[in-house]
């Protein structure tokens, strides 16, 4: 009778013992034409796994994972993906053809094989942002309608989605709808070069309903992030108090919104803005990274050091293109306009037009237009060759050190192309002056009688 006792009460702690939960999924596949050995997993910025490549393009692994959006990274391209634990995905790949060849297959594969399907209809769509941007508000309102809608029908067209991912899908296609909301004052101000364009009242509206305090999204849904994070950001631009909108994002928001905020506002501390020191109160209040803060604290202190009348930081024996070299001292007497360009950079390459108008409207004119090539010193024949088919004019000049120059480094410099000016005696006019394509240049030009 005991002996019949003792298994029965061992039958049933084996009876109830707890399944042990899953919490990984298998992910393996096979890459033709690897760029590299490695098949990389983020979830956000966060490194998940980097998996190797075998000799043949193969690979196998786990995932510890929690559901929802990650990202695959191999060489230069990334594609999104979906996980959940307890998936057991295959994938494959032609590095040569990456989102037209890349699929997925096994447990759990439909909704990655979903969000590669949408990333390839909107790259064949091509969407020409300047003309849709251009639009009047009732077409664009229209365009961004028609948008949607597409991407709900593909989404409701595809079977076999995991009920919580289209739920997902669903608010990710209209948090990105609004983001191009958000976006269409600036963009229809700069692309139909109306300066002071404000959308209607009615066009405002249409964000009555929408939550801007929504952590979960926030951590889930990458548009709902660029939403969040460009509604603050034109709040705070938008706003004459700058420091009363901080005090409220601080006081009322996540704190990964936060740092978020504060990464991407670093780069308004900047030598034209009147509200810098709102700014940098507001970015040291926001994160809680100490380096942040000290690179911040570094970067405000050289701002405030550009203002309208201080002296110009110095460029000393720059190479000139014609022979020699040229410092900043050897101008002194005209004024100086100085395009910090690279052999690389679109933007700047695609002022060069502009900057030849310019440079014929105010030739013979007490000023100088200096261009500065922050190329590294491994691309010196390139920069030479450029000036020669260009037929650039003006004093072309080489920096000592790329990035690090001291003049780049001391005019806070972070991004090209970059225009200054400087005035006869060396003092700084604008550390951060009009592009030659923007008409505000000329005028300033005329209002200094140059």
């Amino acid at each position: 009778m005991k002996r019949l006792l003792a298994l029965c009460i061992t039958i049933t702690l084996f009876a109830c013992k707890e399944e042990p939960k899953i919490d990984y999924a298998l992910f393996s596949g096979k890459i033709e034409n690897p760029a590299n050995k490695v098949v990389t997993i983020f979830n956000g910025r966060e490194k998940v796994k980097e998996i190797t490549l075998n000799e043949e393009g193969t690979f196998a692994d786990t995932l510890k994972v929690e559901t929802g959006y990650y990202t695959l990274s191999h060489g230069r391209e990334s594609s999104a993906i979906y996980l959940s634990p307890g998936d057991n995905i295959k994938m494959s790949l032609n590095t040569k053809e990456f989102d037209e060849t890349i699929s997925y297959s096994g447990e759990g594969s439909e909704n990655s094989n979903f969000l590669a399907s949408k990333y390839l209809a909107d790259e064949k769509a091509n969407l020409d942002v300047v003309k849709v941007f251009s639009m009047e508000e009732a077409d664009f309102l229209a365009k961004m309608e028609e948008i949607k809608s597409s991407k709900l029908e593909l989404l409701n067209n595809t079977e076999n989605l995991d009920n919580e991912f289209k739920a997902l899908e669903k608010k990710n296609i209209e948090y990105e709808y609004y983001a191009d909301l958000l976006n269409y004052k600036s963009y229809h101000s700069y692309y139909a070069k109306k300066a002071d364009f404000k959308p209607s009242e009615d066009f405002m509206k249409l964000f009555d309903s929408v939550d801007f305090n929504n952590k979960k999204d926030y951590e889930m849904l990458d548009n709902y992030k660029r939403l969040l994070q460009a509604h603050y950001s034109n709040k705070i631009s938008d706003s004459d108090n700058p420091s009363e909108v901080f005090e409220n994002i601080n006081n009322n928001t996540f704190p990964a919104l936060k740092e978020d905020l504060a990464n991407r506002l670093r780069y308004n501390i900047a030598p034209n803005n009147e509200h810098n020191e709102a700014y940098y109160n507001g970015l040291i209040a926001m994160s809680t990274d100490e380096k942040y803060k000290e690179d911040i604290t570094t970067k405000y202190n050289k701002v405030k050091k550009l203002a309208k009348g201080m002296p110009s930081p110095e460029f000393v024996e720059y190479e000139n293109h014609k022979g020699g070299t040229t410092s900043l001292e050897d101008l002194k007497g005209k004024y100086v306009y100085v395009d910090v360009w690279a052999t690389w950079c679109g933007p700047c390459i695609r002022e060069i037009p502009s900057l030849k108008e310019v440079e014929k409207q105010f030739h013979g004119k007490n000023i100088a237009f200096v261009s500065t090539s922050i190329d590294k010193a491994s691309a010196h024949n390139t920069w030479v060759q450029m000036v020669k088919d260009k037929e650039l004019g003006g004093i072309q000049l080489m920096a000592d050190k790329d990035w690090n120059s001291k003049f780049v480094q001391e005019y806070a410099i972070e991004g090209i192309p970059r225009f200054i000016l400087i005035d006869p005696d060396g003092n700084i006019v604008s550390a951060d002056a009009p592009r030659p394509s923007n008409p505000k240049l000329v005028e300033m030009f005329n209002e200094l009688k140059i």
